[in-house]
């Protein structure tokens, strides 16, 4: 599939900001199932200051500063993505799970010093008995790896309800599992914190998620939103994405923006602002299939 993607951000401000100062990890970047085209940023008024990078983990990241005094600022990124579903083996034919927590805490193998860094605590994922013992009703002594974390996967979809109202950012991870309430990026979270608590190496991944109206209704304009999940490292595999707000392995409908240790590490837009008063945040984000667009 191919799509474009348009993620519009806008504050509006009650009283003129003097000064802005914001980080955005906003553009797709290129992964194992995808390809990013082209991509363009957008700022309004114009910053001052623009520089960008890649950050630690190989995401891209916008650094900005507007200095003139403002009462709305707008940021838009549009990208164009090429992605395709995950192909990898039976997932009962992947390694027992011990043998990679043994093979990934003896850091014997070169190629796993870079998932060793996702099997620690985090700022938002902290390891604990109660996750490991939620776990381990998956991950029975033998069972093949995958197997165990698509499990995981499901159990998380089944018995936890997806509640807008029901956390924010600071939420505790043992408070998401004690009230099995939350939203994509609770869920991703938890997922994590359940195979850190085990030894196995997970990261976050931030991106969005083509969204299919119900028959008979239109798409409306600005309705999609940023998405979460997660990867697992699988050692001689790779990282293999699960997305446990939708019980699946990740495919050609969603669409990889960055991945780090938790949502901490890629939040989408972040910053200061000197004066301004109160504001107004609104963000409007569509994910517009291309696939039958004629050529030119």
């Amino acid at each position: 599939m191919k799509y474009k993607v348009i993620h519009k951000t806008s504050y509006e401000y009650s009283e003129p900001a003097a000064l802005s100062q914001n980080e955005l990890c906003l553009f797709p970047r290129d992964a194992q199932r995808q390809v990013c085209e082209s991509k363009r940023l957008t700022i309004r008024p114009k910053p001052t200051v623009l520089e960008s990078r890649l950050d630690f983990f190989g995401n891209h990241v916008h650094n900005f500063m507007v200095q003139q005094p403002h009462q709305t600022l707008a940021v838009i990124t549009e990208s164009v993505i090429q992605t395709a579903d995950w192909e990898g083996p039976d997932p009962a034919s992947t390694a027992p799970w011990e043998s990679i927590r043994e093979r990934l805490a003896s850091h014997e193998n070169p190629e796993d010093l870079a998932a060793c860094q996702f099997v620690y605590p985090s700022d938002f994922v902290s390891p604990s008995k109660a996750l490991a013992a939620y776990a381990k009703e998956s991950f029975t002594p033998g069972r093949p790896a995958l197997e165990a974390a698509l499990d995981l996967t499901a159990r998380i979809f089944t018995e936890f309800k997806y509640d807008k109202d029901a956390t924010n950012i600071g939420t505790p991870l043992q408070e998401v599992l004690k009230i099995k309430k939350g939203v994509c990026q609770d869920f991703a979270h938890l997922q994590i914190g359940c195979l850190r608590s085990l030894g196995l190496a997970a990261r976050y991944v931030s991106g969005y998620l083509e969204t299919i109206p119900p028959p008979g209704k239109q798409k409306l304009t600005g309705a999609d939103a940023s998405h979460a999940w997660l990867a697992v490292h699988i050692p001689e595999l790779g990282w293999v994405d699960l997305d446990p707000t939708n019980n699946m392995i990740p495919g050609r409908r969603h669409i990889t923006v960055a991945w780090g240790r938790d949502y901490g590490d890629v939040t989408p837009a972040k910053g200061v602002v000197w004066g301004g008063g109160a504001h107004n945040l609104i963000v409007g984000v569509d994910v517009i299939p291309l696939e039958n667009e004629n050529p030119g």
